[in-house]
Formats: structure tokens, C-alpha cells, sequence
């Protein structure tokens, strides 16, 4: 022996393997943005046909959407039912993606925390300054109290989380996994003026709903993926959301979208053109509507300088 030590042969690492062919189906980021879209709101709108056909069976006639009014109730089951469908479609695609369900937008350890109810206060704050310019030029006015006693403090905590589960149903259906996901094939901005289009054209079959009605909800939608964009998640647009409807709905007791409300705080009334009003749809079909959207973005961008959505 002569003490050098004997090194045993190096074998060649195996080669790379090679990347799958892009396809009509896979891209770079795996299934296209689009499948992948696709297959989410199928399984949507499967998990609805199925509560349909049951309701079917279990109640044996027909199954009617009463939009004639707004109720905490119904509102409540319509919207929540939305958000856990469009939920666990996003957990089954979450699973197919290898991703955290938090990166479509609503992270449980951020949930009902101070960007939830900063947005709520501005999204009060706004509905607020919009009726406030209606009233300035003799179009809206104040006729007291609709409810009295123990129905006040009920009817807001019943309206307030009826809004917020508005706030997170169409807030996550617009703005959570289909954004993210189109953001991957087209970018931010184009999939944000594609939901936000989509997002004004659900509210066509509101009764009394409008042309500039429906381009408000657009405005808004475009709005609260602004809000997504800076915040990097759906909260602050959640709570924005929720804060205006509430206004709306319970505090001032106008109409929401067309729609009137049910055990509202005050009685009101609108007296002057369609354009200062809103006319059947209510103060979102107001020209101050868009006026007030557009401070709200400028204060808010310069608040919020950095952009913080992150999708790959």
C-alpha cells in the first residue's frame, strides 16, 4: 500500500430533463391562463346547478331570485353561497397549482384587519361626499328616521355582515382567482378591464338599472383592482365595498343599483334630472358617483405609492 487514498470514479450526472413542448393547452407557467379560467368557473357554475337541481327537489317547484328588494337575509344566502363556491373552486385549483389559496387575493391571517376597516370607512366616506353633492344642488334630502328602538342597532349589524359578505362574495368572484390567473396570460391591466366589464354587465339584470349605471360598476370594479394592485391583496376593495353598500343601503336608505332597501335608516327622497340623481338606479347612475371615484383613486394612489400584487 502507499497510503494515497483511492478515489472512486465520478459518475456523469444525468442530463436535464427536457422541458414539455408549449402547446394550445401549456405554456411556459403550465395550463394556459385561459383553461385554467375556464376550468375554475366550470366548477362554479357546476356547484350551482347542483344547489339548483336540489332546491328543485327538496322544495318541488320553481326556484325565482327576488330582486324586487333588498333583505339581509336574502342577500346574505344569495352572496354567501357565491363566495363558498367561487372558494372551493379556488381551493381545487389552488391544489392543481401547487399555490397557497391566500395568493388569490384574500390571505386568512389579513382578515377584518385594519386595511378591512380602513376601506370600510372610506367606502362610507365616499357614498357620504357623493350624496352630500346630490343634496348640494337641491337633489336629495333627509325625511327622518325609517326605524326606531331596538331595530336600529339590529338592523345595522345585520346589514353590516350581510355587506361584507357582499364585499368578499363579488370582490373574490372579479378580483381573486380569475385576475390572478388572466394576469398571467394578458397582465394586470387588460384582465382588470375585462373583469371590470364583466362586473358591470352582472348587474344588467338589476330592475331599474341603466346604461351609465352599469359604467359606474365598471368604475368601480376598475377601482377596487386598484386597490389590489397597491395593497397586494382584496381587504382594503372588501372594505370599501362593504362601507358604501352599507351607506347606501341601511344608513341613508337609497337605492343599490336599482334595487331598494329593506328596514333602512332614514327615509329620503330625490327630487331633479336623472343625471344629478341617478333616477331608478339610484346615486351610483349619478354624475357624482364618477367624481367621487376618481378623488378616492388620486388620494389613494398617493397614499399608497407601491405596487404590492405579485402574481407569476
Amino acid at each position: 500500500m502507499d497510503g494515497r487514498e483511492i478515489v472512486p470514479p465520478v459518475e456523469p450526472a444525468a442530463p436535464p430533463m427536457p422541458p414539455l413542448p408549449h402547446t394550445i393547452f401549456r405554456g411556459p407557467n403550465g395550463i394556459r391562463a385561459g383553461w385554467r379560467a375556464l376550468i375554475f368557473l366550470a366548477i362554479v357554475v357546476g356547484l350551482l346547478i347542483a344547489l339548483y337541481l336540489a332546491l328543485l327537489l327538496f322544495i318541488r317547484g320553481e326556484v325565482a331570485l327576488n330582486l324586487s328588494q333588498l333583505t339581509p337575509l336574502g342577500l346574505g344566502l344569495t352572496e354567501g353561497t357565491l363566495f363558498l363556491f367561487t372558494t372551493i373552486a379556488a381551493l381545487i385549483m389552488a391544489g392543481i397549482e401547487h399555490r397557497q389559496y391566500g395568493r388569490y387575493g384574500l390571505p386568512i391571517r389579513s382578515a377584518f384587519e385594519k386595511d378591512f376597516w380602513i376601506g370600510a370607512i372610506v367606502g362610507f366616506a365616499a357614498i357620504s361626499g357623493c350624496l352630500l353633492g346630490i343634496f348640494a344642488l337641491h337633489g336629495f334630502r333627509l325625511a327622518g328616521l325609517a326605524i326606531h328602538g331596538s331595530t336600529i342597532p339590529s338592523a345595522a349589524v345585520a346589514w353590516g355582515a350581510t355587506f361584507a359578505v357582499v364585499g368578499l362574495s363579488e370582490e373574490f368572484a372579479f378580483r381573486g382567482y380569475l385576475l390572478f390567473t388572466l394576469t398571467t396570460g394578458m397582465g394586470f391591466w387588460l384582465s382588470a378591464f375585462v373583469l371590470s366589464a364583466l362586473f358591470g354587465l352582472a348587474h344588467a339584470g338589476n330592475p331599474g338599472e341603466t346604461k351609465f349605471g352599469l359604467l359606474s360598476v365598471m368604475l368601480f370594479g376598475l377601482l377596487f383592482c386598484l386597490f389590489l394592485r397597491r395593497r397586494g391583496n382584496l381587504w382594503w376593495a372588501v372594505g370599501f365595498h362593504a362601507g358604501w353598500d352599507w351607506g347606501q343601503t341601511f344608513f341613508y336608505g337609497v337605492p343599490d343599483s336599482g334595487i331598494p332597501a329593506y328596514h333602512s335608516f332614514f327615509n329620503c327622497s330625490f327630487s331633479g334630472p336623472r343625471w344629478l340623481t341617478g333616477g331608478t338606479v339610484g346615486p351610483e347612475a349619478s354624475v357624482f358617483t364618477p367624481v367621487v371615484l376618481g378623488i378616492v383613486a388620486i388620494v389613494f394612489t398617493q397614499v399608497c405609492r407601491e405596487n404590492r400584487y405579485q402574481a407569476p
